[in-house]
């Protein structure tokens, strides 16, 4: 018996053991993004966006306008370096491959339908679930922190996120048409669907 259970114990050490988000190759170049964006990209802030899930492709885009200074942040300038610097495909790549977890923040019910109501037309982009266009690069808004969501519309209104980029002229348009008032309601809403 003891054969057996010594044959046993030799069998679970040689079996190989199930990969988690530390294994990732792009995990310890993406390690000090966890400061602001919480373990594996799962902000638990208010104004931090989650990266967990998200297309690596616009991680990898986002990353190279903040080091470029084409996406203004004096916060995220000197990350965005460094991840470059590691690999920014890896880090991209971490992040796509972690496990979305929703904001935990709850959001405001009677915001949410307003924001519902508000939302026709960013569904042209964002399509009706607020999932997005990954061949457009067009990203998921969908359980983001309602406080960053606001933030981003209001840089996008004022055209002090990504000044000067063409690609995003009818966004900005767009935003501009929206009163202030209502970037509240419309991140609510984006931020409540899962």
């Amino acid at each position: 018996m003891p054969i057996l259970i010594f044959a046993f114990l030799l069998l679970l050490a040689a079996a190989p053991a199930e990969a988690g988000p530390l294994d990732h190759p792009g995990y310890t170049k993406a390690f000090s993004c966890s400061a602001c964006h919480g373990f594996g990209g799962n902000s638990q802030s208010a104004t931090m966006p989650i990266l967990a899930g998200m297309n690596a492709a616009y991680v990898k885009k986002a990353l190279q306008d903040y080091a470029s200074g084409k996406r203004v942040s004096p916060e995220m300038e000197p990350y965005s370096k460094m991840a470059i610097q590691l690999g920014v495909d890896d880090v991209a790549s971490y992040f796509a491959s972690q496990t979305k977890q929703p904001t935990p923040i709850a959001a405001d019910a009677a915001a949410v339908a307003r924001g519902r109501t508000a939302s026709q037309p960013c569904v042209v982009c964002h399509g009706p679930s607020g999932k997005g266009d990954v061949s457009k690069g067009v990203p998921d808004l969908t359980g983001q922190p309602a406080g960053y969501l606001r933030s981003q519309m209001l840089l996008f209104k004022a055209d002090r996120r990504s000044p000067g980029d063409v690609s995003l002229k009818a966004l900005k348009t767009l935003m501009k048409s929206i009163p202030d008032e209502q970037f509240a309601d419309l991140a609510a809403y984006y931020s409540s669907l899962r």
